[in-house]
Order: structure tokens, then sequence, then C-alpha cells
């Protein structure tokens, strides 16, 4: 295929904010990555150091390792690394597109923390052998138990170590401390027992059990629990990288469909360009099974189009001229030329990632909790450890086991598994509702989405396809008002409107009567219809009752029509001038073919489907009869779209709206929960709190699905992070938990959390 040579207009894309995070005047958002966190306390102290500088605020992830800073606009991304760093941790400016040299430095990242575990794992495993069973205890095998464990908890426990330290220097302490404490007191006592005591005397029995017996103090060594624990960790914090990035790979996936480089059109021919420099207006090749860099509409050509990866639609569509494309979708079975509509961050595929991103950085209520609780907990353990130890040595114990159960407290007391909790859940959740075609603005939303009994579903757009087409037409005179007259003036008014009904009485208008007389003053009519002036005539486009409260003049035949359009389940659009009504146009909206189905699957969880529209009573239960809708609230003004949703409210339901217009926008903002079709304007995107990336509203259904699995999956997590402690605390400090099981247990509750999250992938 042979393309068109045109040189594009130079203009540039209007900018998009990177987040959808509400900014206050005066300041912006910049999102950082944070490496170092190793629990929810690093995450609620960096909050609380960025907390102390004026004008400044952080919420920060640990589960995503990000940073979401909202501070003055003359305060660069530089300052905030700086005082990020400061603290102990590093940061880098998260990019808005995905950035291969920093996927690659997180893969080798995670190969080097796996590489250090395996080591330690190797050395490890010996030792543990070696302690546990006495037959294989030859003479001075603690010799050689200690010559394993030293490059142990010396070399494999550095980072921990190091981490610990840093936290000392600014007065703070973290899980790194608790088990930089608990190993190297394990690995201090047994050292010196057995240069000072008679461990390191040959013929020393030793055995594992699951209590700590009262022993000889001069005898008690615990190699196997400096090494253990710390291969242990080790190997949990690389499990925990691993499913971090299993998790967070929809965020990962959505960004690399980003396009590096596209080929414009020009009239020299085409040019291979960076993607980040197209600009709208631009004609763009799309080869076959190349993926489409912007957002824009076809011009040229007929293909495929798999949109599966941005938009959840598991079906390839068809598309040819006057098509609309989508950014990262793949053009399959034919080359495409596309003139650019949208580029950069204002494309769909953009702003999707920007609002995970945004969705992600916001933090439930149970989630704040437990990084609260996670900032007081560590320092809490410390003294609860140092307490026990006292207690024990009060008591006459001896001094090798109160060391052990002091040690017991501060390994089994981790916070990981409390401060992974919520966000694992969230952005496992998250991810898999963008690979679903549903965005949200936020946390609150599932929460609010499990909840919800009852579904306001506005009719046109949501249950129907949004794109009306006029069917017939009816004229009350030829010599008054000819066909071309009333669609003349019936598409001047309509022109100024961008409601669907108006666009295709428009539509319609421009493919039959190639010109239109001028028209000023016009006036939309709270969404019943059009008013303006065209020379000699005063105008008025819109239903049988506006026409009636205007006082029209309503001839026999345009009743006849309207009562027509009535019995066949279409919309009666009145064309009049002057006080007297000239022509009927016969409008209907075809319905989603996978509305029914949607409706039956809302049924099935138990919710209440209702048909929300300003049309007429006949329409509207023709439509909810096709679909299987029993409650239909017909005849309502934009206005009364919010009103209805504050009656069920009143009535002590939890509702949700789903719709796609400006005039839904009030209805959206006010239901506990809006959701916004596919398509929607911006104003209807910024009241909802999820939007349906694909056209199906089906995807309402998988939304209130998925939010009461998130939720689910969110509480056990807090159940188990929350009573592991409660539990294993008492047993440690009771002297009943042997320090190896105790960081065993840890390590489990941690990597438990993380599967239990992990299961909403499927």
């Amino acid at each position: 295929m042979s393309a068109p040579a045109i040189d594009a207009p130079t203009t540039t894309a209007p900018v998009v904010p990177a987040t959808t995070l509400a900014v206050p005047d005066g300041a912006r958002i910049t999102q950082l990555h944070v490496d170092g966190m190793t629990c929810g306390a690093c995450a609620a102290r960096i909050e609380r150091i960025m907390g102390r500088i004026d004008g400044i605020s952080a919420q920060v992830n640990y589960a995503t390792r990000t940073a979401t800073v909202t501070h003055p606009v003359e305060v660069e991304a530089e300052v905030l690394v700086a005082v990020i760093e400061d603290a102990g941790y590093s940061a880098a400016p998260v990019p808005e597109l995905a950035d291969p040299d920093a996927q690659n430095g997180e893969a080798a990242r995670l190969a080097a923390v796996g590489s250090r575990a395996a080591a330690c794992v190797a050395l490890a495993v010996p030792v543990v052998v070696l302690s546990m069973v006495p037959a294989l205890q030859f003479p001075f095998w603690q010799w050689v138990a200690l010559g394993l464990t030293l490059p142990v908890v010396l070399w494999g426990a550095w980072p921990l170590h190091r981490a610990a330290l840093t936290a000392t220097r600014h007065g703070t302490a973290t899980m790194d401390t608790l088990v930089s404490l608990g190993t190297v007191a394990a690995l201090g006592w047994s050292l010196y027992t057995m240069i000072f005591g008679w461990a390191g005397l040959p013929g020393l029995r030793h055995a594992f059990e699951l209590t700590i017996a009262r022993s000889d103090a001069g005898s008690a060594i615990y190699l196997e629990v400096a090494a253990g624990i710390t291969a242990i960790v080790l190997a949990g914090r690389y499990f925990e990288e691993r499913a971090r990035r299993s998790a967070g790979s929809a965020v990962r996936a959505l960004s690399g469909l980003a396009v590096d480089e596209a080929t414009v059109l020009r009239t020299a021919g085409p040019v291979r360009v960076p993607a980040g420099l197209l600009a709208i207006g631009d004609l763009v090749q799309v080869a076959d099974a190349e993926r489409i860099p912007t957002d824009g509409k076809v011009v040229a050509g007929a293909a495929w189009i798999d949109a599966s990866l941005v938009t959840g639609e598991s079906a390839p569509v068809s598309v040819e001229a006057g098509s609309e494309v989508i950014g990262g979708a793949v053009a399959r079975g034919g080359p495409l030329v596309v003139r650019a509509t949208a580029v950069g961050s204002a494309t769909q595929l953009a702003r999707m990632t920007a609002q995970v991103r945004a969705a992600l950085a916001r933090k439930t209520g149970a989630q704040r909790l437990a990084d609260r609780v996670c900032a007081v907990f560590v320092p809490a353990v410390l003294v609860l450890a140092a307490g026990t130890c006292a207690f024990w040595l009060g008591t006459g114990a001896p001094v090798a086991f109160a060391a052990a159960a002091a040690t017991a407290v501060l390994i089994v007391a981790c916070p990981c598994a409390l401060g992974l909790a919520t966000p694992m859940a969230l952005l496992v959740g998250t991810g898999r509702a963008a690979r679903l075609g549903i965005l949200t603005s936020g946390p609150q939303s599932w929460e609010i989405a499990r909840r919800v009994d009852t579904v306001l579903l506005d009719k046109t757009g949501t249950v129907t396809t949004g794109t009306p087409e006029i069917l017939s037409m009816t004229v009350v005179d030829e010599a008054v008002g000819s066909v071309e007259d009333v669609l003349a003036v019936a598409g001047a008014v309509e022109a100024a409107s961008m409601h669907p009904i108006a666009r295709a009485i428009t539509v319609y208008a421009a493919e039959r009567v190639p010109f239109w007389p001028a028209v000023h003053d016009v006036t939309v009519l709270d969404g019943r219809g059009m008013s303006g002036e065209t020379g000699a005539r005063s105008v008025l486009v819109g239903g049988p009752a506006l026409m009636r409260e205007r006082a029209v003049e309503l001839p026999e035949v345009v009743e006849k029509a309207i009562a027509a359009a009535d019995a066949d389940a279409r919309t009666p659009v009145v064309v009049a001038w002057n006080g007297q009504a000239h022509g009927v146009l016969a409008v209907a909206d075809a319905v989603r073919p996978t509305s029914a189905a949607a409706v039956e699957r809302l049924r099935a969880l138990g919710l209440e489907p209702v048909l929300l529209t300003g049309d007429s009573r006949a329409v509207a239960d023709a439509v909810a009869a096709e679909v299987g809708i029993s409650r239909v609230l017909a005849e309502v003004l934009p206005t009364g779209k919010a009103d209805a949703v504050r009656e069920l409210q009143d009535e002590g339901h939890v509702v949700a709206v789903v719709g796609d217009g400006v005039n839904d926008a009030p209805a959206l903002a006010e239901a506990d929960l809006g959701i916004a079709m596919s398509g929607s304007t911006d104003v209807a995107v910024a009241a909802a709190g999820l939007t349906l990336v694909r056209p199906d509203l089906g995807a309402a259904a998988d939304a209130i699905v998925l939010s009461r699995r998130i939720v689910a999956t969110l509480r056990s997590n807090l159940a188990w992070a929350f009573g592991y402690n409660v539990v294993a605390l008492p047993l440690a400090a009771a002297g009943l938990l042997h320090p190896m099981l105790a960081g065993t247990a840890m390590v489990a509750g941690s990597l438990l959390v993380i599967g239990n999250s992990l299961r909403l992938h499927r």
C-alpha cells in the first residue's frame, strides 16, 4: 500500500499530569523509587522525615518501593532525593514511560540478592544439620560449624548489619535492627562459650528442641541460630523481591507497551523518529504486527487491532479509514496510516499507567493503621527483648536461657508481614484490575465497591452503545418545511452539542444537506433539547415534553409520529420553529451485545440493577425488558440523576452509578461509587472511582468481584500478621520458642502474606 506523503503540523500535545492525585495550588507531585526499605517501619519513617519539611508530605508504599511526594513547585526532585538519602536510603524519580536500564538494574539486584542467599543457604545447611543431629557431631564439629557460620553472619548478613547501623545513626530502628542484633548476639554468645567456656571442647553434644531448655551457660552455643536465621531472612528477601516484581508486572507491562520509535510520513518519505517527538497531526505508518505508537485515527489501510494488553478486550477489533486506535495496540493483517490525535503523556496508555501508579500510591485506612503500628513496633520489641532478658536473669535462670529468649523475641517480632499485608494485596489486585481493563482512582474504591448493593445504569453509552442513529423522519408540510429545510435547521442548532443524540442528528443532516443556515444564541436546555436563532426563525429541537412545556403546536401528524416512535422503543425528537412543529426524527440506540449477560451477573452477585435515563418511559421500558432490568427510572433530567442517587441512599442502599457523559458527572460524584464507562468524558472520569477501559458493562461486574476478593485477601493478611505476633511474642518471651524456629516463623509469615496476595492473579 502506498501511503500519502504529507507534512504534518508541528503542534504539541497538551500536558497531562503524571498522576491523577489531587494537587494543591502551588504544588506538584513527584513519584520516587526508594531502595533500602526493609519493612513497614522504614516507610513510616520516611513519611515522618518528609513531613517535617514545610509544604512537603509523602505517602510511601513499602510493597511498591515508591514514595509519592507532594511539594511546592519550586522544590526540585533532587532535593527530595537528597532528603531520603540523608535518611539512609537511596531514591530516584520514577520515569513516566518504561526505562529499560532501570528494569535491567532491578533484575541485576534481584540476581545479586539471589546469589547471596544461595551462598548463605549452602553454608548454613551443614551448620543446622550438625547442630540438630547428635549422631553427626564428630569431635570438634562445633569449630567446623563456626567456620561455616562466620562468613554467613559477617558477609552474608552484611546488608542487614549495614542497614541496622544506618538506622541507629539516625536514631531509629527497623527490622534489620532486630535481625542484626539477634544474629550477632547468637554468634557472640557462641564465641564466648567456645573460647571461655567449655563449649569448644571435644565431646560436646547439642540437639535442636522446640523449647529452650534451661542448660549450663558454659555449654550453650547458637551457631545454627546465627547461620540459619541469616539464610532464612536472605532467602525470604529474595522470594519477596521476586513476588514484588511479579505483583507489579501489570504496571511494568503497561509501561512496556510504549513504543520507542515511530515511522512518520514526510514529503520526502518515511522517517524514523523517537516516539517522544511525535506531534498531534503527524501521519504515522504502522506495519503489520507492529505496535501503534500513539492514539490516533486511521486515514488509510485496514487491519485487526489487538488491544488486549491495553483494554482487556480479548477479541481483536477490525479498523479501517476513520476508525480510532489507541497507542500500545498491535496492528495485524495489514499496514495502516494513522493520524496522531494524542501523543506522549496525553495518550490513553500513558494516562492508564499514571492512574494505576497513582492508585497504588494511595493508602487505605487499614494500611495507614498498619504503618503506624510498624513505626512503634520495633522500638517496643527492643524494650520487650531487654525486659525478657532482665526478667529471666532476675528469676535465676541461666544467662544462656535468658539470652536465647531475648534473641527469640528480637527475631520473631519482625513486622514484615504486617507491613506487607495491605499494600501487597492492593498491588496485586490493582495490577490484575488493569489487565482486566479496570482502573481505580485509589484503594478506597475497592473497599466501597465491596459494599455496593444497588447499581444505577445510565442507558445511553452504558447499557446501549451510545451511538444512536436516525431511523426515520416525518415532516408536517413539505411546502412550509421540507425534509432538507428541517434537517438544515436541526443540524445547525444541534451542532453545538456533544450529546450522542445531537451528534446523530448532526451526522444525519450533514450527509443529506450540504449547507446549513447561520445560527446564534444557541442554548442547551438542561438535557431536554436545544434552542437557537436562524434568521427570522426561533428554533427549538427536543423531546415532546419540552415542546408541550413551551406551548409548541403539535399537529396530528406529529403526535402520530411521536406515538409510533414510542411504540417502536425509539426516541422522538421534534424540530420546531416559531411555535410550530415541522418535523419528527425517530432515534434508536442499539443495546450492547454484552449488556444482558452483565445485568445477569450483577444480579447473581446480589446487586439490584436500576436503569436510569432521560428518555421516555416507553423507550426505557423496552431497553430494560431487553436486558432484564425490572426497576426503571425514566424521564430523569441530568440534575435529577443526583437526586435519584440520594433517594436510594436515603433508603439505606450503597449505590454505584455507571455512566459516561458530562450529564452523568453529578450522579457519579454523588454515588458511593462512580464507575465511568470506556470513552467517558474527562468530567465523568474525574467524578468516578473506577474507570472501565473496555466498552463492556461486564467489566463493572468484574470490578465488583475483584473488589470483594481484594478486601477479603487484605483482611486475611492483616488477621494473620496481627495474630502471628500476638501468639508468637508471648511464646518467645516465655522461653518456649527456639530462636531458629522464631526466624523460620518470621519469614514464613511474610511469605504467607505474599502468597495469599498473589492468588489474586488468578
